[in-house]
């Protein structure tokens, strides 16, 4: 494992790990692993970020870094400079960096031509960091996703739903996409969807029927502004509340990777009342993100 570009690339092996060791980073902040140390990384942002850019900060700091953040306005990206020649002036300068973009390309084009540990921070193909912390997440919660039900509400052909398809298909447990035909994973991708363990639903109170977790996502994705309005109108019958609750199993997780539309995606009553483990979500992502830097500086 030199880079961590998508959670399809990963294997079960590859992914047990890293939430195991994020479980085992959690224990204990100030017992973190000084791999880092003498390392300078780069957190390079073309997409705004709270969570992101805040955990891979601490992260890397505690993992006994330095670390430099760098929007594309600040380097020449901004201006039209190719990825491949920004990696390879960095690759010789920093030791690992983390990328936050549009194109998945870009990144998969910066691990080949900086020869240094790349990881993918979102892409509007995946987001791979967020799935792993949702795994650390649940195993605490319930032990373990084997056997589980989890259901993925709304926009079904975005990142976060093609993350949590691969996750499903390396682990074997059984996700639902609940979503309007509109919003559906595209048949080119699924397509590519090895085995069974998935299924597409577009009623959405079969989609969580008997689920053992409900996951939502924003309904505008950064990018998608333009199409707010029908985005809002059609995905209306698809929101995270009381009364689509009781279609779950009793207790379910309900889980959100933030930022949270209160009144769109998730009503404020549920939001509130889940507080608790989205943030406790939010939070894992810090653990989640050191284990898979651990991880890398293992292999580089």
């Amino acid at each position: 494992m030199n880079h961590l570009l998508s959670i399809e690339e990963l294997n079960q092996a590859q992914i047990e790990r890293i939430v195991d060791l994020a479980c085992v980073l959690k224990k204990d902040r100030t017992a973190s692993p000084q791999v880092l140390t003498g390392q300078q990384w780069a957190l390079i942002f073309s997409k705004s970020s709270t969570r992101t850019r805040v955990s891979f900060e601490v992260g890397i700091r505690e993992l006994g870094g330095a670390v430099m953040f760098l929007s594309s306005a600040d380097i020449q990206l901004g201006r039209g400079e190719p990825i491949k020649d920004t990696a390879r002036v960095m690759g010789r300068m920093i030791h690992g960096a983390v990328i936050r973009t549009f194109a998945q390309q870009d990144v998969v084009d910066f691990a080949q031509y900086s020869g240094i540990p790349t990881i993918n921070a979102l892409t509007d193909d995946e987001h791979p960091c967020q799935v792993l912390a949702d795994l650390q997440t649940i195993q605490e919660r319930l032990g373990t996703w084997k056997g589980k039900r989890i259901c993925f509400l709304g926009d079904g052909d975005c990142n976060m739903a093609r993350s949590w398809i691969w996750a499903s298909v390396h682990l074997g447990f059984e996700l639902v996409i609940g979503a309007p035909k509109a919003f559906q994973p595209q048949e080119s991708f699924m397509h590519r969807v090895p085995g069974n363990t998935v299924s597409i639903v577009d009623d959405p109170a079969e989609a969580v029927g008997a689920c053992d977790v409900v996951y939502t996502d924003v309904w505008v994705s950064m990018g998608k502004e333009a199409e707010s309005a029908d985005r809002i109108e059609i995905l209306k019958p698809w929101q995270i509340n009381t009364a689509l609750l009781k279609h779950a199993n009793p207790g379910a997780l309900v889980m959100h990777c933030l930022p949270a539309y209160r009144g769109k995606e998730i009503t404020e009553e549920v939001m509130e009342a889940n507080a608790d483990l989205i943030f406790d979500q939010a939070e894992n992502r810090l653990h989640a993100q050191k284990a898979i830097i651990v991880e890398l500086t293992r292999k580089s």
